[in-house]
């Protein structure tokens, strides 16, 4: 989650995975490359910014089963905190549109799931 002057930076999804909803930029860690090394690349590959990476806020996991309750996948998100440091947010690879979004906006957007109710509770404890 990159945070620049109060607002937080969302992305659209363009890809299978969420396509359409607003969330945070992200996306897959590269065999050997660390979870924080990730991150900063994910959102500079997606928005074109650069950002300090602050502190890990929280891993959630993601898993999805068949029918018969059997496990099809699974995997964790990890979000960081980080703040912007340079560049605008032009939408880049795997997203249709970036933008910084403040608190209030979050009721009027599609969003992936939790992704309003991480954001909520990360700024009030910010505060």
């Amino acid at each position: 989650m990159t945070l620049r002057d109060g607002r937080v930076l969302l992305a659209k999804r363009a890809k299978t995975a969420g396509y359409g909803l607003w969330s945070l930029p992200g996306g897959h860690i590269e065999t050997g490359e660390p979870a924080r090394d990730a991150a900063l690349r994910e959102l500079a590959e997606e928005t074109g910014i650069t950002a300090r990476l602050d502190r890990l806020i929280e891993c959630q996991d993601i898993i999805h089963r068949d029918a018969q309750g059997s496990v099809v996948f699974h995997y964790v998100i990890s979000v960081f905190l980080c703040h912007w440091q340079q560049g605008e947010a032009v939408a880049a690879t795997d997203v249709s549109e970036v933008m910084w979004a403040q608190l209030s906006d979050l009721d009027s957007l599609q969003m992936t799931h939790g992704t309003a109710d991480l954001i909520r509770k990360t700024l009030k404890t910010l505060t």
